[in-house]
């Protein structure tokens, strides 16, 4: 081959490869420009807020009552409440209301006289003063007389209630009851009770188990001097609701000559009421 057709071979050849290196300039940069727009692509997505659609929160209905569509309906079952209440929520039905109560705390050392959890309890047991002082000073007379009696509740004429020993104490209230009522109501003298203060009053009233099984509730009263005012009633009313919802059951309702024969309490005015709450847990 001459010098002339070496030449001119290998300058073909430069021009050649001159042409194949800008091709493959040309395509690298494309490839580049492409990744560096998909780069820039997923920054901007990885940036902006996602927008998710959700459905709508759904109406609830309009009262078809007469309340003010401004009110806002609330219920809660009351505390220890048993399961009749569960049944009613799960029937629709309403819970019994459980009216609220003023009540006038004053509790007495002297009135203590052990614990009373909510297993022992079965009965309310009502009683008159027998006088016509307001629950203040009836209190201030139990506390001073050494006798170490009271009721866990006293309810004046004008409504008004006080409060001298916790729901979950013993007071001495009932006393000693006919020989034989310990069984007849289904209780016992387990030890609980400190039984001081209590003296014996005879064979025909030996049973001692009322006053840790109960809560006792004395009236302002005098039997044979008139009826029981409404406000009175009316509290009372409250007060065995607010008894039965703290226990979360309904204690049987008996006057104290039910548990011992003899005494006065409650008064004859009060013998229909008593049937009535022994019924219907209110006085009419």
């Amino acid at each position: 081959m001459s010098a002339t057709r070496l030449i001119s071979a290998k300058r073909f050849s430069l021009v050649v490869l001159a042409m194949l290196a800008a091709i493959a300039s040309t395509l690298l940069f494309g490839c580049t420009d492409a990744a560096d727009e998909r780069s820039e692509a997923d920054k901007v997505a990885e940036t902006e807020p996602q927008q998710i659609e959700v459905e709508p929160v759904r109406d609830f209905p309009q009262p078809t009552n007469d309340q003010n569509e401004t009110e806002v309906a609330t219920s809660g079952r009351p505390v220890g409440t048993d399961a009749g209440g569960d049944a009613s929520e799960a029937s629709g039905a309403e819970p019994a209301a459980v009216p609220d109560i003023a009540i006038t705390e004053d509790f007495r050392e002297s009135f203590d006289h052990g614990p009373k959890e909510s297993e022992h309890q079965k009965y309310i047991v009502l009683h008159d003063t027998e006088g016509e002082s307001d629950a203040a000073s009836v209190i201030d007379w139990w506390d001073s007389n050494g006798n170490l009696v009271a009721a866990h509740f006293i309810v004046n004429k004008d409504g008004s209630i006080w409060q001298c020993v916790p729901l979950d104490r013993i007071a001495h209230h009932a006393g000693y009851g006919d020989t034989g009522h310990n069984e007849q109501y289904g209780i016992s003298e387990d030890g609980r009770d400190d039984m001081k203060g209590s003296s014996p009053i005879g064979g025909d009233f030996a049973d001692y188990g009322m006053n840790a099984s109960s809560i006792g509730i004395e009236m302002v009263h005098v039997g044979g001097e008139g009826d029981y005012p409404e406000a009175q009633l009316d509290a009372l009313d409250a007060l065995i609701a607010y008894i039965d919802d703290y226990y979360g059951f309904e204690s049987e309702i008996i006057d104290h000559k039910a548990w011992r024969s003899g005494n006065s309490d409650t008064s004859p005015e009060f013998a229909d009421y008593l049937k009535s709450y022994q019924t219907k847990r209110t006085h009419a």
